[in-house]
């Protein structure tokens, strides 16, 4: 039977960054995407797109004691991936090495920032 719910953890760069248990995300492997485009004559040809694997709307607990707030900016400042793992309520985790996507802001009252990440090449599952 399969199982849903929310990201239990999500380690960036090595520091590990629990999850609101209550915040839904969405996850992309990358990999290609597909497009079917008519030709002239009444066939078909499939473009393929490569894309990045994705975490978009993760939505993590922030600890202003701890620097996180200013770990993760430091991340997003440099130009290299790193690597990400997440795992969710179910067992399963998934690596990748990638990057901050997008703006970055911590909510004072929630405590939590809600970001995406993004990478190269797939975000696979560990076994």
């Amino acid at each position: 039977m399969p199982t849903g719910g929310s990201i239990e953890s999500v380690s960036i760069a090595s520091r590990i960054f629990a999850v609101a248990s209550d915040a839904d995300s969405n996850r992309k492997l990358g990999g290609f995407e597909n497009e079917t485009q008519p030709n002239g004559n009444g066939s078909i040809r499939q473009v393929k797109t490569r894309v990045a694997w994705a975490i978009s709307d993760l939505n993590i607990s922030v600890d202003d004691m701890r620097g996180d707030h200013e770990y993760l900016q430091n991340l997003s400042d440099t130009s290299a991936e790193f690597a990400v793992v997440v795992t969710y309520a179910s067992g399963a985790s998934y690596q990748g090495s990638g990057q901050i996507n997008g703006e970055l802001q911590v909510a004072s009252q929630a405590t939590t920032a809600t970001l995406s990440l993004m990478g190269s090449g797939t975000l696979t599952r560990q076994l």
